[in-house]
This record gives structure tokens, C-alpha cells and sequence, in this order.
């Protein structure tokens, strides 16, 4: 499937710009703009979430699209004497890919532009080196001394890396944050597709963006009380395991490119997940699976359980080196999962019953 202006446009602002977590309302503003014409109701809430509803009849049952908006990164901890800048992280990053990498610091001023120090290979100790941990990284902004340092930034502003994306073929792309900002792309374009076939919908649509997934989904949990939605089909990235230092048997097997992963037991509703499944082999989408032994470690854990409990189940883009600067995933996976996403929508009735016994 080809993108069209409006989707290539969509898809690079929505992922270059920056939504580190507590810090995702720029993100969440290009997400909004994108998705409101095609809503009946657009709704946020104190901390940053952001949901868009296609109504169809209030008695009918409701169905949540939902992704998160939020990207890891760093935020400044302390200030030294001469101007480094001491830092610590948000979410799952990753410190031994830190060093020698580009970042921007985001002020209330602006964009801090500064580069993660790394002693030249010439004068490293040899006998001993280790992987550094977050205490041991500095940021080097240029200046040389505290005071000119906080002129410009403060303790706890955020911090990402400076890196971008692009297209490495015609069919992947890699770039920072695309965990999980490639799921707010694929909840935005099922959400309009469905928009435009809303006469043929038995069921209420809500496509949720949350905030912070990436320390403990709280967005999502304090969104899904609210929604208050019947039914949740989540989006995330999941670990593609076909690159070499992996071992299937103890990961699992999801190819790149091999099609949308469907996630088995915990949280993901049996009668919903066949649902999702049967939408898929009447479709022609070729998808993977995946078992969850306990938590899924996305939204999906904290949805499922809201209020009296809402069928959930998890539909994800696989995907690899997540959590680094440049993650990778298939466009094919990502087009095969809005259309899996779609369909499976539009299998659902209004009297959908998903009562396991």
C-alpha cells in the first residue's frame, strides 16, 4: 500500500516531534489536528491524553482503538560546577548506547542542543572499562560553568535524542520513537477509514492516545475508566526476534515484515482474540502469534481490568532494536495491522456477545 501526501505528512511529524513521557502535548497536538475532522467528539484530559469517538448509537457497544503517544528519553538531574549537565532516565532507555550521541534538551525557552560525552579511545583506561550507568553520562552544551549552564536549561527538563528517521527501502523505516508512535499512526488511520463506512458500523468507535505507557500506563488507565469502552483492541511494538543474537526458543519467533502479531492469554480476551483472528483469515492478512505468560508489558494491562472489565486483546507491529535511537519496522506490518484493526471492527455486532462460558 502506497501513502498518500496527507499520510507521509502525518506519519514524519508525528514521529519527529518529540513526546518524551510527561512531555507529549506538541505530539499530541499533530495527533489531533490529524483526527479531528473525522471525529464526532474529540476529548483530552489533564495529564495529556487524547481520544476521538465516531458515534453511532448510544445503546450500540463501544470499541477502543488504542496506542500510546509517549517516547523514552533523559531528563536533567543535576548541573555541575562547569556546566555538564548530569542526567538520569525516563522510561526504558537504555545507558550503553548513550554515549557520544547527539540530544536535545527541551527548555521552556526552546531546544538545547548538547552531546553526550565519551572519552576518545586513545585515553580510555583499558583495564577498566565497563558500561557506563546513567550516573556516569554527562551532557556537554558548550558553556563552562553552572551559572551559564542555567541560563539555559534546569533541572528536570527532558531529553531526547537528536536523531530522525527515514525509509532504509522502500518498505522499512527507522528512526527514534517509533515506539509507540507508529501505533497512533495506525489508530488514526483505521479510526478515519472507519469514519468514511460509519453507516455500515454496528458498534461506537474510540480511537485513545495515551500518555505515559513507558512507566506504568498510566494514561491509558485513567482514559479506559473514563471511556468506559466494552471492547479494546491495543497496538504496540513487540520484539521481532529474526535478527542474529536472538533465541526464538526462549523469545519467540516474529519475523519483520511477516505480518501483524496477535497476542495469546493474561489479558487478552479469548473470545476477542478470536474475533480478531477470524477477521484476519476473512481478510487474507497473514498474521503471527505471540503468548504472554503473564503481563504484556503494554496498555493492554492496565485496559483490561478498568472498571467491571473490558475485552481486550493485543494487536502488535513487530519490530527491531526497540528502545535505541533507531528502532526499525515494516510499513507492510503497519498497513496489514490498520486493515486487521479495521476488519475486525466491522465484524462486530451490536448485540456481540464475548462471554467465554
Amino acid at each position: 500500500m502506497q501513502f498518500t501526501s496527507e499520510e507521509r505528512e502525518f506519519l514524519e511529524s508525528l514521529i519527529s516531534t518529540p513526546s518524551p513521557v510527561g512531555y507529549e502535548a506538541a505530539g499530541q497536538r499533530v495527533w489531533l489536528e490529524h483526527i479531528r475532522e473525522a471525529s464526532d467528539e474529540v476529548i483530552t484530559d489533564l495529564y495529556g491524553s487524547a481520544a476521538a469517538k465516531i458515534s453511532i448509537n448510544e445503546k450500540a457497544p463501544t470499541v477502543m482503538l488504542e496506542a500510546h503517544c509517549d517516547e523514552i528519553g533523559m531528563v536533567v538531574q543535576y548541573i555541575g560546577d562547569k556546566g555538564f549537565i548530569y542526567i538520569n532516565r525516563i522510561g526504558g532507555s537504555d545507558p550503553t548506547i548513550a554515549r557520544a550521541r547527539r540530544v536535545n534538551i527541551h527548555t521552556r525557552k526552546g531546544i538545547v542542543s548538547g552531546i553526550i560525552g565519551h572519552v576518545a579511545i586513545h585515553l580510555q583506561n583499558r583495564d577498566n572499562q565497563k558500561s557506563p550507568s546513567w550516573k556516569d553520562l554527562f551532557i556537554d552544551i558548550g558553556v563552562s560553568s553552572r551559572e551559564e549552564a542555567q541560563e539555559l536549561v534546569q533541572v528536570g527538563d527532558p531529553i531526547t535524542y537528536a536523531d530522525d528517521f527515514e525509509f532504509i527501502s522502500e518498505d522499512l523505516l527507522a528512526g527514534r520513537a517509533i515506539d509507540n508512535r507508529i501505533g497512533g499512526f495506525i489508530i488514526a488511520h483505521a479510526f478515519k477509514k472507519l469514519a468514511a463506512e460509519k453507516e455500515k458500523l454496528n458498534v461506537n468507535v474510540v480511537a485513545l492516545n495515551a500518555v505515559q505507557e513507558e512507566v506504568g500506563g498510566h494514561g491509558a488507565r485513567m482514559m479506559a475508566y473514563r471511556l468506559n469502552a466494552d471492547m479494546a483492541l491495543v497496538t504496540d511494538v513487540t520484539h521481532a526476534t529474526d535478527s542474529p543474537g536472538i533465541n526464538p526458543k526462549e523469545h519467540g519467533l516474529v519475523k519483520l515484515g511477516g505480518g501483524p502479531v496477535v497476542s495469546h492469554g493474561g489479558a487478552n480476551q479469548v473470545k476477542l482474540v478470536e474475533k480478531v483472528v477470524s477477521a484476519a483469515e476473512k481478510a487474507d492478512i497473514t498474521i503471527q502469534h505471540e503468548a504472554t505468560s503473564g503481563r504484556t508489558g503494554t496498555d493492554t494491562d492496565v485496559i483490561f481490568y478498568a472498571k467491571s472489565g473490558i475485552a481486550s486483546t493485543l494487536i502488535s507491529t513487530p519490530m527491531r532494536y526497540m528502545h535505541t535511537p533507531h528502532e526499525m519496522v515494516s510499513m507492510e506490518d503497519v498497513w496489514n495491522l490498520s486493515r486487521l484493526m479495521q476488519e475486525t471492527v466491522k465484524s462486530l455486532s451490536r448485540g456481540e456477545n464475548l462471554m467465554p462460558v
